[in-house]
């Protein structure tokens, strides 16, 4: 678990208040070796926040998974880009291949999706009308002949 800005902050002025590991972490209410480690990094001039991941054994197959979810725009299947992974070598799991194959497809389809743009008139273009010849006018009363409503015979 990784601590907030706030807190490498406060270890960091613990430490260079009492210059002793044991002492800033009392200070700051953590353990000696979280006050250890921050430090270690500070001086190695190392990112306390960057973590780097490990490379999965996957990683020299991602060209050629990509390569089946564009030829077949999003709809192969991962069992069978792990058939045909296997058959390259690879000898990871069904379900490794499951997740990378999740992974490239979605974002394939976000590469692929409409941008949304709200459709926006021009100011006082919503008033206009364009009645054409044919139609009523827009003087014309309409009459209502439904059961029940005055003015109707009946019969």
């Amino acid at each position: 678990m990784t601590k907030s800005d706030r807190e490498l902050m406060e270890i960091f002025a613990a430490y260079d208040l009492t210059r002793c590991v044991w002492s800033a972490a009392q200070l700051v209410g953590c353990h000696h070796k979280t006050v250890q480690r921050y430090v270690a990094m500070r001086e190695a001039g190392g990112a306390s926040s960057a973590r780097t991941s490990r490379p999965k054994s996957i990683d020299p197959f991602l060209a050629k998974i990509e390569e089946k979810v564009e030829r077949s725009e999003g709809k192969v299947r991962a069992d069978v880009v792990h058939k045909d992974l296997v058959a390259m070598g690879f000898r990871g799991s069904e379900r490794t291949t499951r997740r990378a194959v999740a992974t490239i497809k979605e974002s394939w389809r976000a590469g692929q999706r409409r941008i949304y743009r709200p459709w926006i008139p021009e100011p006082g273009m919503w008033l206009q009308w364009d009645w054409g010849e044919g139609h009523a006018s827009p003087d014309a009363v309409l009459s209502c002949s439904a059961p029940g409503l005055p003015g109707r015979s009946s019969g």
